[in-house]
């Protein structure tokens, strides 16, 4: 049994996903197995992969294209190891990411998560995070409230701790990950390894972020079913419902803006319901 499992998603992207998995294989720490789930793609990608197939350096699946979430899934339902490693495949990881992260755990023994520091690259150029990209780790349920900034793709965390969460959840277009990360953060302490662990590339058309403009609806979603099933405290609820009604009322100024009602109900719908 490996030590941790590495899933990588991909879809269509024949022209990265061999940078991705050679970060894996280039590892310091060769304790894992690599499964690669292709999410139903188009162009060359498993040909491109064919060597490493035959090889039995990679364990690939392909499907019908089902979205990033049940990909992940999938490839988690594959794996063996007792911890779960996520690689995006545009990104890729530093040599000495799982070392650095097993070292943590090590160290840190009622950890059940780590996550790690990012190079952000934009259409081939380094660029800076801002202030508000700051990352965190302890018990940052407050912080992961506001916004999204662990990555997928710096994640280690243990497998039964994904299944009791349910894993990604599937209808969640975009935002899968601040759902699974609001979660997880409600319940466990997050570790956090200040240093750089991966490079995330970003800047092209087929990123999913890029795509989906109201990315705060998903995440009101998220938010709005966090107080269902979670028993948080005071100070947590709170904090919630106020960035409830803060997204909602952008979000519901920007429907109207543009004449979408549908949104504009939905948005209303939920208030609604939190404050009956």
């Amino acid at each position: 049994m490996p030590f941790v499992s590495v899933i990588i998603p991909t879809f269509n992207r024949s022209s990265v996903v061999i940078r991705a998995i050679n970060s894996v294989l280039n590892q310091s720490n060769k304790d894992f197995e690599l499964i690669v789930v292709d999410d139903g793609s188009t162009d060359d990608t498993e040909l491109i992969l064919s060597p490493l197939i035959k090889a039995g350096t990679i364990n690939y699946f392909k499907h019908h294209n089902l979205g990033v979430s049940a990909a992940r899934n999938f490839g988690v339902s594959k794996s063996s190891g007792e911890w779960i490693s996520f690689l995006d495949s545009d990104d890729e990881w530093f040599p000495g990411k799982l070392q650095e992260q097993i070292d943590f755990l090590q160290k840190n023994m009622s950890f059940n998560i780590v996550y790690g520091q990012e190079i952000w690259v934009r259409n081939g150029k380094r660029v800076n995070q801002r202030a508000v990209h700051q990352k965190y780790g302890g018990w940052i349920f407050d912080k992961c409230v506001q916004q999204c900034f662990i990555a997928p793709s710096s994640v280690m965390l243990r497998a039964n701790i994904f299944h009791e969460m349910g894993g990604f959840d599937q209808e969640f277009t975009v935002c899968e990950d601040y759902d699974l990360w609001l979660k997880i953060s409600s319940l466990y302490e997050i570790g956090y390894i200040a240093n750089p662990i991966i490079t995330k590339h970003g800047g092209h058309d087929d990123q999913l972020s890029t795509k989906y403009v109201a990315m705060d609806m998903w995440r009101l979603r998220s938010l709005v079913r966090i107080l269902k099933i979670r028993n948080l405290s005071d100070e947590h609820m709170e904090i919630v419902s106020e960035t409830i009604k803060r997204k909602s009322s952008i979000l519901m100024q920007g429907y109207q803006k543009h004449g979408n009602s549908t949104g504009f109900e939905e948005v209303e719908k939920i208030l609604k319901e939190i404050n009956s």
